[in-house]
């Protein structure tokens, strides 16, 4: 008999193997240099993130970025991150870590084509991502050569998969599995059932309800984990040191951690540190692009210097946190590596998550409960419009609703137990939205690095981009 678990872990390693590394960290760095080290922009970025809001567009500069990180920091920024050392080591940290850096360039470079090639529906609601691009970009005399097509057709298919699994059955398996091992009395049921009535209550409002949510839970939700986590780390103290000196270690070292507990190697802490990065910040997807289309901007720059802020938030700050709390705590309680080498075969990032906050007299556990239960059901919502934008382009707005009623059956069947399986699913579907979208910003970059020498490097960012924003046909 087939083991299909065996199977679809080996997808993973395959989709996710020394290939796919290359590629991802390869375009982070090209579109760095190609950019001019965008990431030098990033305290100007942050202040345009909270600057008045200007030309044409659906929603706000901070509702498009909120709901963006919505649904980027969620269980990848919890669970994601002690997944990957309990697979990978503590060197996987560092690789997250670095991901995000460099994925800052291509995260500004997704979303500049999405918001250059945006389109309206007759309702003048903005439509954008790497499908659109696609589409547009290549078009010459009215005609759409068949790799463009396929391109965009290919990205539009693995997205909506992909949101399915990612957006929805992760978030609240996850959410469920959080709940139920610091709360031991409370049913999977429950937990799903609420998560179908909050989710279903926010989506069907359209783009607009989501960010308007989005805009008020995203600071609140960031600000109190990473006040948390600093508080862990100065109860922590004696042992962050050589926590960081650690995840440095394994980094570059085939150095065994913890008595050899948890996963160990440089290849595997690259392997599961940049899936798990760009599960954290999603620079790479073409994700965080569908939504950052309806942003009101003047040019497609501004934009995307407010959208990569999103990437330094998520990972470079939300995960390094996140890391240097589980290690530290490994390291100052020896017992949970020893619980890990008891039950290696079913011991998960949940149970890490939870067993090493639990650890912190009185805040450990709220503090990861209340994390991932706002991280997720935002990541839910963020989600659940991306998916629903690539649904409409592959069929048109009258599969939505019938795609949003799948999304949140999902949600439920997700978090009455469909174990860490979803994990390695999603980590496939992410690696499959990402290379058309990845082949697009390569195949747009000098387009993308002479604008932004335009716009951003001359000064000209007020200045507006008066090309028509074209009216698609509704299906």
């Amino acid at each position: 008999m087939i083991d299909i678990v065996e199977v679809l872990n080996q997808i993973d390693a395959f989709v996710w193997g020394p290939v796919m590394i290359v590629f991802l960290l390869g375009t982070h760095l090209f579109m760095t240099f190609r950019t001019g080290f965008i990431q030098r922009k990033l305290p100007a970025a942050i202040k345009l993130s909270l600057s008045k809001d200007e030309g044409e567009g659906d929603i706000s500069h901070f509702g498009a970025l909120a709901t963006a990180l919505a649904a980027t920091i969620g269980t990848g920024s919890i669970v994601g991150v002690a997944t990957a050392i309990l697979s990978g080591g503590p060197g996987a940290v560092f690789w997250m870590w670095l991901t995000g850096v460099f994925g800052i360039a291509t995260k500004y470079s997704e979303v500049y084509a999405a918001i250059k090639y945006r389109v309206k529906d007759h309702n003048s609601n903005m439509l954008g991502g790497a499908m659109y691009a696609w589409q547009r970009a290549f078009t010459k005399n009215g005609k759409t050569p068949w790799w463009a097509k396929l391109g965009a057709v290919s990205f539009a298919l693995f997205a909506a998969i992909a949101a399915i699994g990612t957006g929805s059955a992760v978030q609240s398996s996850a959410m469920t599995g959080i709940i139920t091992s610091s709360f031991q009395n409370v049913q999977p049921w429950i937990i799903g059932l609420v998560i179908v009535v909050l989710t279903a209550a926010v989506i069907f409002g359209g783009v607009k309800f989501i960010s308007n949510v989005c805009e008020k839970l995203v600071p609140f939700m960031a600000i109190a984990y990473a006040g948390g986590c600093i508080i862990i780390l100065i109860l922590n103290w004696a042992f962050v040191w050589d926590a960081v000196v650690l995840i440095f270690e394994c980094a570059f070292t085939a150095k065994a951690a913890f008595g050899g507990a948890v996963g160990s190697g440089i290849m595997v802490a690259l392997q599961f540190g940049c899936a798990r990065g760009l599960f954290s910040n999603e620079s790479g997807l073409g994700s965080a692009p569908i939504v950052a289309a309806a942003a009101k901007t003047p040019n497609p720059a501004e934009q995307a210097l407010v959208a990569m802020t999103g990437t330094f938030w998520s990972t470079v700050v939300i995960c390094a946190l996140t890391g240097v709390v589980l290690v530290s705590t490994m390291l100052a309680y020896p017992d949970i590596q020893q619980e890990i080498l008891t039950n290696p075969t079913i011991f998960t990032g949940a149970e890490l998550a939870s067993l090493a906050f639990a650890k912190i007299p009185l805040i450990g556990t709220p503090i990861l409960v209340l994390g991932m239960v706002l991280f997720s059901y935002s990541t839910i919502l963020g989600w659940s419009y991306y998916g629903s934008r690539c649904i409409t382009y592959l069929f048109g707005k009258r599969a939505i609703v019938p795609y949003q009623i799948i999304y949140v059956i999902v949600a439920f069947l997700g978090s009455i137990g469909v174990g860490d399986i979803v994990w390695t699913i999603s980590d496939i579907g992410n690696a499959l939205m990402a290379i058309p979208n990845i082949i697009m910003v390569l195949l747009l970059s000098g387009l993308i690095a002479r604008e932004t020498k335009y716009y951003v490097y001359e000064d000209r960012l007020s200045e507006k981009d008066e090309t028509p924003i074209p009216i698609v046909e509704s299906k």
